[in-house]
């Protein structure tokens, strides 16, 4: 195994050093591993906490700033926030308007964040959950009871984090979250496998010439494992399972994100694909992301995300956000 580590055991708490020195707008407390907005929390405004185990960068710490999350709790490497964390962030980023949960359907997450949340309610905080499970790969994994939460996280983190910059009251960021988690779909594609520091060897076993349909973004087992094809198979396999689930039509929010360890040209050539498969069922990618924003360690592969657009999201999407790993309008 070759990493960029110093020890297996200081990943997670070498990493958020690194993002303290990268990035003023952020304050960590390595202590705790949690990650805030500089300027703490705002008066009167909703905030937003999610969390999930270490080795999905840039989830989900790369995305607190403006227009998204006020803290983001990583847990070790693949292993959920333990509820202390979430607790103090939940704390941290209360400003009398209660605070949302942003949650991966992944039982060690949902446990973690629904004690965190049974605590904050014994001091007088409100807070409020969404659950994401937008993979349609498989209905239960190893990791779940019921759909897995992926891609659609960074859409859910985006589009509520919007409306919180207005004002919005806690139950209206709440609903707009479940809202754009019904109208979104996500099917995932790995090359190879990743390798976790800890064990020292890749999580699964893939020869030259397969390739895993449906894979998890801890390395997990997917639909069903397949020769190695072109592209544009690939992208027709993952787009057919996506349109199977939530027929496609109209403007849509399309992310072809990268697992960790597959190059942009790459992730192109797909995206390509994509947008000809939208085109062919009617459909418009009128908003996209290319690039890695939920990844797998070193994972080679792909997910594709798909949200059907409303003109509130379209609006909310547009508005400005300023993250270490999504900004515009700013």
């Amino acid at each position: 195994m070759k990493k960029l580590i110093n020890s297996a055991d200081s990943v997670v708490t070498d990493a958020l050093a690194g993002m303290a020195e990268a990035h003023p707008g952020l304050r960590v407390d390595r202590d705790n591993k949690v990650v805030y907005r500089r300027q703490g929390p705002t008066p009167g405004k909703v905030g937003l906490v999610s969390g999930g185990g270490s080795g999905h960068e840039p989830l989900h710490a790369g995305f607190v700033g403006y227009g998204m999350l006020d803290a983001a709790c990583p847990g070790e490497i693949f292993t959920s926030p333990v509820p202390d964390q979430v607790m103090t962030a939940t704390q941290g980023v209360d400003g009398g308007a209660g605070v949302l949960h942003i949650v991966k359907n992944y039982t060690g997450d949902v446990m973690n964040f629904e004690m965190a949340a049974e605590l904050c309610a014994e001091e007088g905080i409100e807070v409020t959950s969404v659950l994401v499970n937008d993979d349609v790969a498989v209905k239960d994994s190893l990791y779940t009871a019921g759909r897995r939460g992926t891609g659609a996280t960074v859409f859910v983190e985006k589009i509520a984090g919007a409306l919180a910059e207005t004002g919005a009251s806690l139950a209206e960021v709440a609903r707009i979250g479940g809202q754009v988690n019904t109208l979104s779909r996500s099917f995932g594609v790995a090359l190879s496998p990743c390798t976790v520091p800890a064990a020292g060897k890749p999580t699964f076993d893939l020869s030259d010439n397969e390739i895993e349909l449906g894979i998890g973004i801890h390395g997990e087992p997917g639909r069903t494992r397949a020769p190695a094809a072109p592209a544009r198979e690939l992208a027709r396999i993952a787009m057919d399972a996506v349109h199977a689930d939530l027929p496609l039509s109209g403007d849509t929010l399309v992310m072809v994100n990268g697992m960790g360890g597959t190059p942009l040209i790459e992730l192109y050539v797909v995206f390509a694909e994509v947008a000809a498969y939208l085109r062919e069922k009617g459909a418009s990618p009128t908003r996209s992301l290319v690039g890695n924003y939920i990844t797998s360690l070193d994972m080679q592969g792909f997910s594709v995300t798909v949200c059907r657009l409303t003109d509130e999201l379209t609006r909310l999407w547009d508005a400005p956000v300023q993250t270490p790993a999504l900004r515009w309008g700013r």
